[in-house]
């Protein structure tokens, strides 16, 4: 099976991944469906979308699956690495609602920028991973705030607390909510990028890195 993505090229899966990917996407979908949400703090994603602004929602790449499951077929755009593992997780993301935003900041990063970028000024959310796609975990890659500058959207640091999960031995602490757990989305304090260039702009990571633990300490609490 071949498959065009956003560049227009096209990307074969083999039979066995493609057997996995179907496999995987039955058991994402009977599990989820006992997780058990709340949310804090959506007042301010309900307010923006309500007044059409475009939103740059950042969320650490280990907390991906409660949280993209949670925001599933808003018609969201997600970036996508361009590693090999990159055309797998596009496939469930398509399966999920998403658009995609081809590239990261170790591969196609000019791309990537320019595609976030581009969606935002369209008036569509984005959601990125500001540590992905390879770490270091939770810290705050210059990529996402560079393109909220560039595109004058709001970021909405968003997390999750869930309170029974499997975690995968990888360089994130990947979690898998287990069945029935109660997962609490946070949204913590939206915030513009006021640097007056773009390299400014890059500095303003680590405040960003300290709202998204105020976003933490907010879910857990």
């Amino acid at each position: 099976m071949k498959k065009k993505d956003s560049r227009g090229s096209t990307e074969e899966l083999s039979f066995s991944t493609q057997l996995s990917l179907f496999a995987g996407q039955g058991f994402i979908r009977a599990l989820a469906r006992t997780w058990r949400y709340k949310t804090v703090g959506e007042q301010s994603v309900v307010r923006l979308r309500a007044d059409n602004t475009p939103i740059l929602f950042t969320l650490w790449h280990g907390q991906m699956l409660p949280l993209l499951w949670f925001h599933r077929n808003e018609g969201v755009a997600v970036l996508v690495s361009e590693h090999k593992d990159g055309e797998i997780i596009a496939r469930i993301l398509e399966w999920m609602g998403y658009a995609l935003i081809r590239g990261s900041t170790s591969r196609g990063a000019n791309r990537a920028l320019l595609g976030m970028v581009r969606t935002l000024r369209d008036g569509h959310d984005v959601a990125v991973t500001p540590d992905g796609p390879r770490g270091p975990r939770h810290k705050f890659a210059a990529g996402p705030v560079v393109a909220a500058h560039r595109a004058d959207a709001p970021i909405m640091p968003t997390v999750a607390h869930v309170d029974r999960f499997w975690q995968l031995s990888t360089w994130d602490g990947f979690i898998i909510p287990k069945p029935f757990a109660k997962i609490t989305v946070a949204y913590g304090t939206v915030t513009r990028v006021s640097a007056d260039t773009p390299r400014d702009a890059a500095d303003e990571a680590p405040r960003l890195e300290q709202l998204m633990e105020e976003a933490r300490l907010l879910a857990c609490a």
